[in-house]
């Protein structure tokens, strides 16, 4: 392995107010390695991610790239010292040709420049295995997979010395996946360098030669990757997480609701989902990103049209794709975007409070103002939110206020009978989240039947009565919380292929 040194970063260190994202953190990478960047959401991966690729400044730390010193200011300056990002959020424009998005960004301006990077561009994708994809195809009308392809070329078309793939496979099948290693050991043997941020152990065991591991804003370790074994890395990963048991599961009434669904199948990402589920219970559906657990929610949301299967909730069948029957059947969903799809970012705390309950405070057409202002005193009580911030945007709330608003307005409905969470607790703090468990557990008391996902072993242990593991949309194992151990959980959500087939 050359042990040139392509990157150094030296002593790095972030903080978000009282909150060390990254303390005193070294990290380097070796000129054509594929390094394998690891650790739970939170560890301080995205930190210095968004560090590298110049999203955020470091309040103090040295980045040398080949031996200089540099400090990327801004995500153009870091492409024109070398970096390349594949975020797992896609930023194609769908609307705009795969040429278009390929094109798009890049700091190469000349008209010669461009036409040279053209002629690369078919080449590329037929590396990636879409050899059948046009470049003047709308890049919209592409599978999701497809376009996480197009997403790596992007990254790669450019003269990178360094690319970061962040959870770059996540919505692509195997062959997919096939590709996109093919290209990355493509890349390194041309002498560049790839970060590889990952949740899937196998792929890390498989593609990378080093791997770092993150917790808790520190970095544990380095590890050459021939020493280590899917259980080694999870050790690492998990320090001292307890292996404690939560028995603060609800009595179950006679006349609990009762959930069933039978081969709930989304294609192509979720194959014969089934679950039994009591009101009173809380169902956590555990597993890394794009383990089908967001389609699942979404699906029984009415939100996914060719979603289909059984799904009965006290006996009776619900209409699967039909978001407007599901709501009116009792059941509840708060997204996992909270600013996309869950709120109205503009709107007051007050409006957004009462926004799904408008026929129970409203008569003839015409809201009852007092009626309205019970609902919002009373779930403003449950939020911990002061009465007198009722009338602000919700937008200039802090994350965890607003997703205290997105589940409060969920919970506490005379009508609900199911409710449904995707990554309750996503982007929140920890005393925030503590309240956001609180709320959520009271729904389930309440006799709802509670479902949710969440990527974060740590709450999953916390919340779940039930824990579902999920791998490559299929259920990997079905534990009660008294069984559901860090280790087990974590095993499960990062090499389930390996525990399906065994």
């Amino acid at each position: 392995m050359p042990e040139e040194l392509r990157l150094e970063m030296l002593n790095v260190t972030k903080a978000y107010g009282n909150l060390l994202a990254l303390d005193d953190v070294s990290f380097d990478l070796r000129a054509g390695e594929v390094h394998a960047l690891l650790g739970h959401n939170g560890a301080g991966k995205s930190t210095l991610v968004k560090i590298l690729s110049g999203v955020v400044l470091p309040d103090s730390g040295t980045i040398k790239i080949d031996g200089v010193a540099v400090s990327p200011r801004n995500p153009r300056h870091a492409q024109e010292l070398g970096i390349a990002l594949v975020d797992q959020e896609l930023s194609l424009v769908p609307v705009l040709t795969v040429e278009e998005n390929l094109l798009l960004g890049s700091a190469r301006t000349s008209r010669r420049q461009a036409a040279s990077l053209r002629k690369q561009l078919r080449p590329l994708l037929d590396s990636l295995g879409l050899e059948h994809v046009a470049l003047s195809s709308v890049t919209g009308s592409l599978p999701i997979g497809e376009q996480q392809l197009v997403e790596i070329a992007r990254a790669l078309s450019r003269d990178a010395r360094i690319i970061i793939l962040d959870e770059p496979t996540a919505t692509l099948s195997d062959h997919e996946i096939a590709k996109v290693f093919s290209a990355v050991r493509g890349l390194t043997a041309q002498g560049k360098s790839v970060i590889y941020v990952s949740h899937r152990l196998g792929e890390v065991l498989k593609l990378c030669q080093r791997a770092t591991v993150f917790r808790d804003g520190k970095r544990i370790g380095t590890r050459n990757v021939a020493d280590l074994d899917r259980n080694s890395l999870v050790e690492m990963m998990l320090g001292h997480i307890p292996e404690t048991v939560r028995n603060a599961s609800a009595e179950i009434s006679d006349s609990a609701e009762m959930l069933s669904i039978r081969s709930l199948t989304i294609p192509p990402r979720v194959q014969g989902f089934e679950l039994d589920a009591v009101g009173g219970q809380i169902i956590g559906l555990a597993g890394q990103v794009g383990c089908g657990a967001s389609e699942v929610l979404r699906a029984l949301a009415g939100l996914v049209p060719d979603a289909h299967g059984v799904v009965e909730l006290s006996g009776v069948r619900l209409r699967l794709g039909s978001p407007g029957r599901i709501r009116s059947s009792g059941v509840f969903f708060a997204p996992n975007d909270r600013k996309e799809e869950g709120l109205f970012l503009s709107h007051s705390i007050a409006n957004n409070l009462v926004a799904t309950r408008i026929p129970r405070i409203s008569r003839l057409g015409f809201i009852r103002k007092a009626l309205e202002n019970a609902n919002v005193r009373k779930l403003l009580d449950l939020t911990g939110i002061a009465d007198d911030r009722r009338a602000l945007a919700v937008g200039v709330l802090s994350g965890g206020n607003q997703q205290k608003v997105l589940i409060a307005r969920g919970i506490d409905q005379q009508e609900s009978r199911m409710l449904l969470f995707d990554e309750p607790s996503r982007g929140v703090d920890v005393g925030g989240r503590s309240d956001i468990h609180n709320l959520i557990r009271g729904a389930a008391d309440q006799g709802n039947v509670v479902v949710f996902s969440s990527t974060e072993l740590d709450e999953v242990l916390d919340l779940a009565d039930v824990v579902i593991t999920m791998f490559a949309g299929r259920i990997v194992s079905v534990r009660p919380r008294s069984e559901a151990t860090a280790s087990n959980v974590l095993t499960d959500m990062t090499h389930g292929a390996e525990v399906l087939t065994s």
